[in-house]
Order: structure tokens, then sequence, then C-alpha cells
């Protein structure tokens, strides 16, 4: 069977030749080449760096012991003073420390049994001194 030139799938080569201004870039033919090992590292250094910045950012929010035990000690110093209490949102503001913080403070001094809490009518939360003030006592009918 004789070729027919000119079909598809019948030529030697490309009859193409590269323009005199065209560039040869390299580091192109060098990412396609290894394409399954560079893509797969950029990856997992993405996640890595992902993980990094959210372990770093969750140690942040952490008080070392110090501070913690500075900021009960202002906790305590303020609620002595308001024996009938205060919302965690103005003790915050009052000791220099954000609502969130102040709030998971006053949760593990409550644990601890240093202070105490009660919902008042307006559904909000108030912080006293355990011992301070009298404590409610159970009505008996």
């Amino acid at each position: 069977m004789a070729q027919i030139e000119g079909l598809p799938g019948q030529d030697s080569g490309p009859d193409y030749e590269r323009p005199v201004s065209s560039i040869t870039t390299g580091y192109i033919e060098l990412l396609e080449k290894n394409s399954h090992i560079v893509y797969p590292v950029i990856a997992v250094v993405t996640l890595l760096l992902i993980a990094w910045g959210i372990l770093s950012a969750w140690r942040t929010q952490d008080l070392d012991g110090l501070q913690k035990n500075e900021f009960k000690r202002a906790i305590i110093n303020e609620l002595r003073r308001q024996l009938s209490g205060m919302p965690g949102d103005l003790l915050g503001k009052t000791i220099g420390l954000d609502r969130l913080k102040t709030n998971r403070l006053l949760e593990e001094m409550q644990t601890e049994g240093l202070v105490m809490s009660h919902t008042n009518s307006e559904r909000l939360t108030v912080w006293r001194v355990r011992g301070a003030a009298p404590e409610a006592k159970p009505r008996r009918y």
C-alpha cells in the first residue's frame, strides 16, 4: 500500500519552525516534565503553612500563667468592690481584657470555686465573689 502524502498520521514530522522572536523558557519545560513531583510538593508546603498559621494563632489566644493570675486578681478585686456583682462585659472593660477572654477566665474561676454567677431577669449573667454577699437559700413552703 502506497502512502499518500498529506494525510493525518502519515507525516514524518511537523513542518513547524519557531519564529526568531520566540523565547525559550526552560523552566516551563522543567515544570511540565516534573509536574508529578512539583505540584504535590507545593500542595504539602501550602498545607504545612496553613497548619502553622492556625497553631500560632491558637497559641497567641491563650494567656500565659502569670498574665492569667494577674487578671484573676484584678477580677477578684473588682468584684469585691461591687458586692452585688457585675456582668462579664462590664468586668472585662474595667480590667482591660476582651469579652471572650474575660468570660473564659470567669468560667475557669467558677469551676475553681472563686466566683459564682446567676442570670437576672434581663438574661444577663452577673458574676460575684463567692461568700461576699449572702447566698440565696432555697425557699421552703
